[in-house]
């Protein structure tokens, strides 16, 4: 199972490369489109760089996990609060099981040992 790990990755490495070697043109990417940086007040926010073109998509590849994972982190919030609200009450529960018990006796009758406590 592990070799088959390895070669998923190693071909979407590959499959990585390729997209690269075949994107390698220059774009420029822009903060904002020509006609709104030529409000006044709004050219400070005008920044545009010349990168590759697989560096945009690469970018927005990258861009897309970290958004889906703060989503689902977020999402998932919920669970994991209900998850640990049941948790502190079978601790809390097992203690008070634990203390009703009491200590064990040497392996006598549970029903006189009761009746034993309660006279």
């Amino acid at each position: 199972m592990r070799y088959l790990r390895y070669l998923w990755l190693a071909s979407v490495a590959f499959v990585f490369v390729i997209l690269a070697l075949a994107n390698r043109g220059s774009v420029t990417l822009a903060t904002l489109p020509d006609g709104l940086a030529q409000i006044p007040g709004m050219g400070v926010l005008a920044l545009s760089a010349e990168v590759p073109l697989f560096a945009v998509l690469f970018g927005g590849v990258v861009l897309g996990l970290v958004l889906g994972l703060i989503w689902e982190w977020f999402r998932e919030h919920k669970h994991r609060a209900d998850s640990s609200r049941k948790t502190a009450e079978v601790n809390r529960l097992q203690r008070e099981l634990k203390k009703a018990k009491g200590p064990q006796g040497d392996g006598g009758d549970d029903v006189l040992a009761l009746l034993d406590k309660a006279s």
